[in-house]
């Protein structure tokens, strides 16, 4: 007998993709040590935690150092502290209404994101955005959901919806049936954004073939555009087709300190193979109490901080100052002759690069010549070739000094 593999790894034909771009990126600090390199690629954010964060999460190390305050296993679902807070400021504003019970607390949504689709069956049709954020994809391929990758960079089996600069980054609906959606809005890695109008769009196409969309909602607290919905549950009927996924990493610099939270519906439905209908809600809470243990007590006690009114406006000012980078990038980019997209309700920058270049071939010359470091758009699925992704989360100095430099290259 021999231990066999899970054999779906091996159809990953290449590593993950922000594992390359630092795996290039620590080859050339190795050969040019005295490099200033600026760092626009992997979505880390610079900013510290806002001091209420900071003050809650130091409150509740200390209630842990105290046997009378002492917090042990938590629910594995997260604290009803958080829960609540997440549900009066995140949705009650507009007009959503949730129960407790529909909010799971994690430590990331990328986690959330990946280990949702085990609640799934694995014969069914996904769909993903073309170009994508590589975990919806990949996760699947690991799970049998995919054949091989074709020459195209396509996998066998998956749903690929184009969106790029053509149809105005506005995915297409799938031309056969599928069961399973993945959208992110704001998008990562386009930058850009869909309309209530266009939303609703693919909630009436879940509805209509009892497809579940799952929604990646990660950089909501970036959105400025007022026909941009905030949750998909502002769309009428979302509660039944939809799963919600959001992060504290972005919006509170927590990307260190590991928060997030998933909602699922009780409305939302599935079903087995004669056709039994099945709520997914105690679906996903099983999975939640068998794999996990639970977000920290004191990272939750962090993250309910942010929903505190000092909490808020020093978020704000946060979120402000990573969007003025964005504006900067945006607006030097375009100055130089760029069509950029994106930056806008989003950190993240989508650049066309420049004499249909190849995306790694920009992503080099950015590197060697400006010793700055984007992410291939090529790495985010066949669509994304021929672009770049440039974050907005560096300090305002790095940016402007970032700017500066590929301003002065000639392509």
């Amino acid at each position: 007998m021999v231990v066999k593999i899970n054999e779906n790894y091996l159809k990953l034909k290449s590593s993950y993709l922000f594992v390359e771009v630092a795996r290039r990126e620590q080859e050339f600090i190795k050969n040019n040590p005295d490099a200033n390199v600026i760092k626009m690629g992997i979505g880390d954010v610079t900013k510290p935690l806002v001091p209420a964060v900071v003050d809650a999460f130091r409150n509740a190390v200390d209630e842990m150092a105290d046997g009378e305050t002492f917090m042990g296993y938590g629910p594995e679902q997260g604290y009803g502290f958080l829960a609540e807070a997440i549900i009066k400021n995140d949705y009650e504003k507009y007009g959503i209404s949730l129960d407790t019970s529909e909010v799971f607390i994690s430590d990331g949504a990328k986690c959330d994101t990946g280990n949702i689709q085990e609640i799934f069956g694995i014969d069914n049709k996904i769909a993903v955005t073309d170009p994508v954020y590589t975990v919806y994809v990949d996760t699947n391929v690991m799970a049998g959901r995919t054949g091989e990758m074709g020459d195209d960079g396509m996998y066998e089996g998956l749903t690929y919806l184009k969106a790029n600069a053509e149809n105005g980054f506005i995915p297409e609906l799938p031309e056969e049936p599928v069961d399973i959606i993945y959208l992110c809005f704001p998008n990562n890695p386009t930058g850009t954004t869909l309309t209530k109008d266009q939303l609703k769009v693919f909630v009436d196409y879940a509805k209509e073939n009892k497809s579940i969309i799952l929604f990646d909602s990660a950089y909501e607290a970036f959105i400025s555009e007022d026909d941009v919905p905030h949750s998909i549950y502002e769309i009428e009927g979302a509660k039944e087709v939809a799963i919600e996924f959001r992060s504290f990493s972005k919006t509170a610099g927590f990307t260190g300190t590991r928060c997030a939270y998933t909602v699922v519906p009780k409305e939302l439905k599935g079903y087995t193979a004669d056709g039994e209908e099945v709520e997914i809600n105690p679906l996903w809470n099983r999975r939640q109490t068998t794999k996990f243990n639970g977000a920290s007590y004191p990272v939750q006690r962090a993250a309910e901080a942010t929903y505190s009114e000092e909490g808020q406006k020093q978020i704000k000012e946060v979120i402000e100052y990573y969007m003025e980078n964005a504006k900067i990038i945006r607006e030097s980019l375009t100055d130089i002759g760029l069509e950029v997209y994106g930056g806008v309700s989003s950190p993240y920058i989508w650049v066309k690069t420049p004499n249909n270049m190849d995306s790694w071939d920009f992503f080099d010359i950015l590197l060697n010549e400006a010793n700055v470091i984007g992410t291939p758009g090529s790495g985010f699925g066949p669509s994304g070739e021929g672009y770049l992704r440039l974050t907005a989360f560096n300090t305002l100095e790095n940016t402007i000094e970032a700017m500066d430099r590929i301003s002065k290259l000639e392509f």
